[in-house]
C-alpha cells in the first residue's frame, strides 16, 4: 500500500487510540521482498536447536541455496542445556537469534517470560489455532509419541496396542520384563518430564497404575532417545515407553528389530517449538528462517527428507498431520502450545511431581 498522508494520519490515529484504551495495535506482516532484502542485509542467522544435525541440515541447506547471503551458525544441545544457555546468555545481552527445541513446556515459559518477539506471516496462518501462541510460539512439527519394542524378542502376544495393555503387561509378567523397560529420565530430560506430565493430565486415574508398573520392573531411566533406541536394538532393553515416534521410524527403516506401536487409546503428539528471541541481532534473518520452516517446501523437507512429520495440513504423506489423522484419528492428543503447559513448571507442584515418580519408580 502506497504511503499516503492520509493513510499516515489513519495509523497514526489508530495507534493512538489503542494506546489510550490500552489495547495493542494489529501486528502487521512484513512483505516478503522487504523481508528478504533486510534478511540478506544482516547476512547472519544464529539458531539453537535440539534437532539431531543431520536432520536440521536438511533444512538448512535449502534454505542456504535460497538465501546464500544468509550464513547459519546451528548448536545442537540438549534441552535443558539450551534452556539454561539462553536464559544465561540472555542476561549477559547476547543469545541466538532462534530457538527450537521439543520441550514444549521450557519453550513456552522463555515466552512467557517476554523472551520472544512476534511474528505474523502468510506462513504462520497456516498453522493449527493449538500450534500459534501469541505469534510469538510457533509449533513446526507434528511428532507422535509410542511405544518403541524388539521385534525380535517381544513375542507378538506381548505388543501392547494401548497404554492400559502396556500397564497390564508390566504388572501382570514383572519378573519377565524386569530390567527390561526403559523410558525418559523426568529429572534429567526437559521433554521427558513434559511427557510423563502430559500422561497424568490425559491418563487420569491410570497414571498411578502406570507408575506402579514402572517400579514392579525396575524401569530403567535415560536421559536421551538415541540411548534408549540403542539398547532396545541390542536387546538390553526391550521396550521403550513414550518414545519419539518419528525418531524410533528412521531406525526401523534401517535395523528390522525395531517395532513402533502408536497407542489407540491415545497417542501424544509433541510439536518442536520455534521462537525469535526479543533481543535477535538479526531479527529478520530469523523471520525468514521460521517463515521457510513453516512453508509447504519446508515442510515436505520435515516431512520427507528430515523424517519429522510435517504439520501443515496441505501436506500430505505418511509423516504428516494429515497422514496420521487418517490412521489414527481422533486418538491423537496434540500438546497444546500455551500456558496449560506450565502447570508442572511451577517449583512446588514438579517437586511434588517428581517426588511421587522416584516414590513410585525407584521403591523397588
Amino acid at each position: 500500500m502506497k504511503t499516503t498522508r492520509r493513510n499516515f494520519s489513519r495509523c497514526l490515529t489508530a495507534g493512538l487510540i489503542a494506546s489510550v484504551l490500552g489495547i495493542s495495535p494489529p501486528l502487521l506482516a512484513q512483505s516478503a521482498p522487504d523481508l528478504i532484502a533486510a534478511a540478506q542485509k544482516e547476512g547472519k542467522l544464529s539458531i539453537y536447536g535440539v534437532t539431531d544435525n543431520e536432520q536440521a541440515n536438511h533444512l538448512i541447506r535449502e534454505f542456504r541455496t535460497q538465501y546464500p547471503a544468509i550464513q547459519i551458525e546451528y548448536s545442537n544441545m540438549s534441552t535443558t542445556e539450551l534452556y539454561n544457555r539462553f536464559i544465561s546468555e540472555s542476561a549477559a545481552g547476547s543469545s541466538a537469534d532462534v530457538t527450537w527445541s521439543s520441550a514444549m513446556d521450557l519453550q513456552v515459559k522463555l515466552v512467557n517470560d517476554g523472551y520472544a518477539q512476534p511474528h505474523k506471516s502468510a506462513e504462520t496462518a497456516k498453522l493449527p489455532d493449538w500450534a500459534n501462541w501469541k505469534n510469538e510460539a510457533f509449533g513446526t512439527t507434528y511428532e507422535p509419541i509410542g511405544i518403541v519394542y524388539n521385534k525380535r524378542l517381544v513375542p507378538a502376544a506381548d505388543v501392547p496396542q494401548s497404554h492400559a495393555d502396556f500397564i497390564k503387561l508390566l504388572s501382570t509378567q514383572p519378573e519377565k520384563y524386569k530390567g527390561k523397560v526403559t523410558t525418559y529420565d523426568p529429572e534429567k530430560s526437559g521433554v521427558g518430564f513434559m511427557l510423563v506430565s502430559q500422561d497424568k493430565q490425559v491418563n487420569g486415574a491410570g497414571f498411578g497404575d502406570l507408575l506402579k508398573a514402572f517400579g514392579s520392573v525396575q524401569v530403567r531411566v535415560q536421559g536421551s532417545t538415541g540411548t534408549m533406541m540403542e539398547r532396545i536394538a541390542s536387546g538390553e532393553n526391550l521396550i521403550g515407553y513414550n518414545l519419539n515416534a518419528a525418531y524410533a521410524l528412521t531406525r526401523a527403516q534401517k535395523d528390522p528389530s525395531i517395532g513402533i506401536v502408536l497407542p489407540k487409546d491415545y497417542t501424544l503428539v509433541i510439536s518442536r517449538v520455534m521462537f525469535i528471541a526479543k533481543n535477535a541481532k538479526n531479527p529478520n534473518a530469523a523471520k525468514l528462517w521460521l517463515d521457510f520452516v513453516l512453508s509447504k517446501k519446508g515442510q515436505e523437507i520435515i516431512a520427507n527428507k528430515a523424517d519429522l512429520y510435517a504439520i501443515r495440513p496441505d501436506v500430505e504423506g505418511e509423516t504428516t498431520s494429515s497422514g496420521l489423522k487418517k490412521q489414527l484419528g481422533d486418538a491423537l492428543r496434540p500438546v497444546v502450545i500455551g500456558t496449560g503447559l506450565l502447570t508442572y513448571l511451577d517449583q512446588a507442584k514438579r517437586l511434588e511431581f517428581i517426588k511421587q515418580w522416584n516414590n513410585a519408580v525407584k521403591a523397588k
